[in-house]
C-alpha cells in the first residue's frame, strides 16, 4: 500500500550505489622540466599531440571521465610545472591527491635521476594513508631513438619501489591511456 506519505520515515535520499555514483579522483603529474607532462595529459584527455614548449606555470587542471569496473570516474588531472623555482608552489597542489604520476624523459638521464627527489618530496607532503600510495612512473619519449635511460634500469628502479612502470610516447600515443587507467584503478582501490 502507498500509505499516507506524511507518515513515512523521512530517510534522506542518497544516490544508489551504482553507476550514478561518480567518484572524483585527483591525479597529479610531477617530474622534471621538459619531460612532456603537458603533452602526456593532452594526449590522454584530448587525443592530440600538443607540442608546445611553453612551461606550465604552477598548475593547470584537465578533467576526463572514464569508467573503471562500471564505476564512472572523474579524473581531475593536475599538470604541474617542473621548474625548480615552482617546486615549493607545486607541492601545495599535492594535498588531497588520490594518485601520482611521476614522469621522466628516457632521452634525458637527469630527469630520471631526479625521480627519487620528486617522489620523496611528494610522499613527504602527502599525509600517507599507508605506504602504498597509488603511483605510476612514465618514461616518456620512447619515439626518440636517442635513449639515455635503458628500460631495464627504469623498471628495476620501479620494481624496487613497487611502482608500475610504463614506457610511453605522448607523440605516438603509446601506453598513455594504460598508464592513467592503471593509476585510476589503484587509486580507486585505495
Amino acid at each position: 500500500g502507498s500509505g499516507d506519505p506524511s507518515k513515512r520515515l523521512s530517510v534522506p535520499q542518497g544516490p544508489p550505489m551504482d553507476s550514478s555514483k561518480k567518484v572524483d579522483l585527483k591525479i597529479i603529474i610531477i617530474g622534471a622540466l621538459g619531460v612532456g607532462k603537458t603533452s602526456l595529459l593532452h594526449q590522454y584527455v584530448h587525443k592530440t599531440f600538443y607540442e608546445d614548449y611553453r612551461t606550465t606555470l604552477g598548475a593547470s587542471i584537465l578533467t576526463k571521465v572514464i569508467a573503471v569496473d562500471n564505476t564512472p570516474l572523474k579524473l581531475q588531472i593536475w599538470d604541474t610545472g617542473g621548474q625548480e623555482r615552482f617546486r615549493s608552489m607545486v607541492s601545495t597542489f599535492y594535498k588531497g591527491s588520490d594518485g601520482c604520476m611521476l614522469a621522466f624523459d628516457v632521452t634525458d638521464r637527469e630527469s630520471f635521476e631526479s625521480l627519487e627527489n620528486w617522489r620523496d618530496d611528494f610522499l613527504e607532503k602527502v599525509i600517507p594513508r599507508e605506504q602504498g600510495f597509488p603511483m605510476v612512473v612514465l618514461g616518456n619519449k620512447i619515439d626518440i631513438c636517442d635513449r639515455q635511460v635503458p628500460e631495464e634500469i627504469a623498471s628495476a628502479w620501479c620494481k624496487e619501489k613497487d611502482i608500475p612502470y610504463f614506457e610511453v610516447s605522448a607523440k605516438n600515443d603509446i601506453n598513455v591511456a594504460q598508464a592513467f587507467e592503471t593509476l585510476a584503478k589503484q587509486a580507486l582501490t585505495t
